[in-house]
């Protein structure tokens, strides 16, 4: 194993072990993304956890690093079922730059986190918050993903429904050109 994934090894499920510390390597040392984005494959669920946890958060300063492995987090590591994976997955998707095939993926993708059995809550509201982001920007797409956004205001729980009205609030500001973030 790679030494920075021995750094995300130990511990439980409900610990981000040492993340931080690997978030702080690789903003460091940006040729070890690549390694940890390794880590999403991992036999183990805590490494696999806590790598997605690591190249979430340096994504999100750093988008440009996540660009070179899109097409692997699409069609790859989008499929894992772990929830922990999922979640951070829904989240790194908004900060990708993608065409319009892509784009109808990734909603494909979203749409079953939310659709699937089971689901975690936080997987459905990151998920939730990313088709929104998707659809402030995607004219054609955005009337289907505000429909998924109602249908889950009317059946989700209450946190579910809070961010979704939230959320559809916004998305019709989109529509009549007064969108403020």
């Amino acid at each position: 194993m790679v030494k920075i994934l021995e750094k995300l090894k130990g511990g439980d499920l409900r610990s981000i072990g040492r993340s931080e510390e690997v978030v702080q390597d690789i903003l460091k040392t940006p040729a070890l993304f690549e390694a940890v984005f390794e880590g999403l494959l991992d036999d183990d669920p805590r490494v696999r956890m806590r790598s997605a946890d690591v190249l979430e958060k340096v994504s999100t300063k750093h988008p440009e690093y996540l660009q070179p492995f899109k097409s692997r987090l699409i069609n790859e590591i989008a499929k894992i079922e772990q929830q922990e994976v999922q979640w951070h997955v829904a989240q790194m998707f908004s900060y990708l730059e993608v065409d319009q095939r892509e784009r109808e993926k990734i909603i494909e993708i979203l749409f079953a986190y939310i659709d699937g059995p089971e689901k975690s809550r936080i997987v459905k509201t990151f998920s939730m918050q990313t088709l929104a982001d998707l659809a402030k920007t995607d004219e054609e797409s955005r009337p289907r993903i505000l429909h998924k956004l109602e249908e889950m205001v009317n059946t989700g729980s209450p946190a579910i429904v809070s961010r979704g009205k939230k959320l559809i609030q916004k998305l019709k500001a989109v529509e009549r050109n007064t969108w403020k973030p």
